[in-house]
């Protein structure tokens, strides 16, 4: 789509190059800034021009820059100590989008979208993500991914301030996995996208609830737990008002699904 306010579009090299004020927006992969009218946008920061690696693997993790396409992160392997890789492709396949999307949306993006069905926020807060932040004036901070987003389209970002990259700790990335996804519809938006994370030993199991509610959600247990200790977990942490209802699901089917889906998740790594 044609941007018709946009009177100027600017490419800093440096974050200190950049001047921010209402009217301004972040670029990086475009999909959703050019999908729809921006009429209180006037001016564009490019942000390619940054230099930003796109996936720098670590002994400490995976370093993953906000203007990563999906496409690049989809193609990356890691080690074969990291268990968890394979569960990066498992969430691109959830996304909803064509190819044309997925060689140009990137994994920052997703998250400052912050919708519920984000595939990038469920990848990224079941492996313990962290966010380093970029704000106007004071030092980098870092924010766990399941704290950055804070609800339907809304995040801990303050004015002007950028997300400059996700990091996944490689004690994250060990661990083993299942994941479950289910849509209305066959080629549909998540209603709900559960992850779980455990070691091999039976210890720290995580697991992730996304796309049923407004942000993710955290449960984690010493050791693997019963299907009872889950079940009762799911429902301290998720009253029966704390899930997310849209065209995609409503809220009592979510809850439904979650229980189910949690179960069959925890089957398989117990």
């Amino acid at each position: 789509m044609n941007l018709n306010t946009i009177t100027a579009v600017k490419r800093p090299k440096t974050f200190e190059e950049i001047e921010w004020r209402d009217g301004h927006a972040f670029l990086a992969g475009g999909t959703w800034l050019f999908s729809e009218p921006q009429v209180g946008t006037d001016t564009l920061v490019d942000l390619h021009e940054l230099g930003w690696t796109p996936l720098v693997a670590s002994p400490q993790g995976l370093e993953i820059a906000a203007t990563c396409r999906i496409v690049e992160l989809h193609d990356f392997r890691g080690p074969p100590e990291w268990k968890a890789v394979p569960l990066v492709d498992q969430c691109i396949d959830a996304f909803l989008m064509s190819f044309k999307i997925w060689n140009a949306a990137t994994v920052g993006g997703n998250l400052v979208m912050a919708l519920p069905a984000g595939a990038m926020v469920s990848l990224t807060a079941a492996l313990e993500g962290v966010c380093t932040l970029w704000p106007r004036h004071g030092a980098p901070r870092e924010v766990p991914v399941v704290d950055f987003v804070t609800g339907m389209h809304t995040t801990v970002l303050q004015k002007g301030e950028l997300l400059r990259s996700i990091h996944l700790p490689a004690s994250a990335l060990r661990k083993r996995f299942a994941m479950r996804q289910v849509s209305l519809t066959r080629y549909g938006r998540s209603a709900a996208l559960i992850v779980a994370t455990v070691n091999d030993d039976g210890s720290d199991f995580l697991l992730t609830v996304s796309a049923a509610t407004p942000r993710p959600v955290h449960l984690r247990f010493a050791r693997s737990p019963g299907a009872a200790e889950l079940r009762d977990a799911i429902e301290a942490r998720l009253p029966p008002d704390a899930w997310f209802q849209d065209v995609h699901g409503s809220a009592p089917y979510k809850r439904h699904v979650t229980f189910h889906l949690a179960e069959q998740i925890r089957a398989e790594l117990s």
